[in-house]
């Protein structure tokens, strides 16, 4: 059915988003998580450039290159607020804090631009976006008030990159990309200068980050192909369930428990995903 090609694009962007996220956070047990963006966005450089070329894809006008660039160096930052969040090891609140005003950004985006959707649609994003909330919260937290600002950078920052990578995509997928990619690197590029925090990967490391950066271009791929095909609003919460991939990933892999608000998020991620489809 093709009204469901939006949620469906969407739900795999969301999965393979939580793939590389939870790639990219194993690779920075061992590598400066600056140095694992750079590399992870770097690969994701290539690999977009070589769709847009094995594709034929025909070359967009200069302003899709431009929004592109823009939602690269939006992203990019954010990250880099996310990160910088982490580390100073509030993750009990930044971490679903930043996932939810991922979603909220292009939701009122939307809003305004496309109209307020169906009465179940709007109690699906609602559910969604406790849902996320729930399943990034880890089973405790430190301290709640630390790096609070640096989470509404990376939520902002994330969320601007949706927006913005939604409007440059109006005449491709794969050119956008490149220009988001090749940004955000220069981006990353000049951080680690700046930091200093030197060059050398591991081999193990290498294939975590380039993993990452293969799954995370191509998350935005399909979420752009979502957004084309759809709403902004279904494809960026939807999108935006993306703890869950990371979160079961993490329970199969390293063995971690799930918690019980952890499982109650899955089930009212499933719901709202009912919902905002329906």
């Amino acid at each position: 059915m093709p009204e469901l090609a939006s949620p469906a694009l969407s739900l795999a962007a969301a999965i393979t988003w939580g793939a590389a996220d939870f790639s990219g956070g194993f690779a920075t047990k061992h590598v400066n998580p600056f140095r694992v963006v750079l590399l992870a966005h770097a690969t994701g450089l290539l690999f977009m450039l070589t769709l847009a070329v094995a594709t034929h894809e025909p070359v967009p006008a200069r302003a899709t290159f431009l929004w592109g660039a823009v939602a690269g160096l939006v992203g990019g930052i954010g990250l880099a607020a996310f990160y910088k969040a982490l580390a100073i090891g509030t993750m009990g609140i930044n971490a679903p804090l930043s996932a939810v005003i991922t979603g909220i950004v292009p939701l009122l985006f939307s809003f305004a631009t496309e109209g307020v959707p169906r009465a179940m649609q709007i109690a699906g994003f609602a559910l969604a976006l406790v849902s996320i909330w729930l399943i990034a919260s880890p089973h405790a937290a430190s301290d709640r008030t630390r790096g609070l600002a640096l989470a509404v950078v990376a939520g902002f920052g994330f969320g601007g990159f949706l927006l913005f990578i939604k409007l440059a995509g109006t005449q491709a997928v794969f050119w956008p990309l490149v220009a988001a990619r090749a940004a955000s690197s220069l981006f990353m590029l000049a951080v680690v200068v700046v930091l200093g925090s030197g060059w050398s990967y591991s081999r193990s490391s290498l294939l975590w980050i380039v993993a990452a950066g293969i799954l995370d271009s191509g998350a935005n791929a399909l979420f752009v192909a979502a957004a084309h095909r759809g709403r902004l609003d279904v494809a960026a919460v939807l999108s935006s369930l993306y703890p869950a991939t990371t979160v079961v990933l993490a329970r199969f892999v390293l063995k971690e428990r799930l918690s019980k608000l952890q499982f109650g998020g899955m089930v009212l991620a499933l719901v709202s995903v009912v919902l905002i489809a329906a």
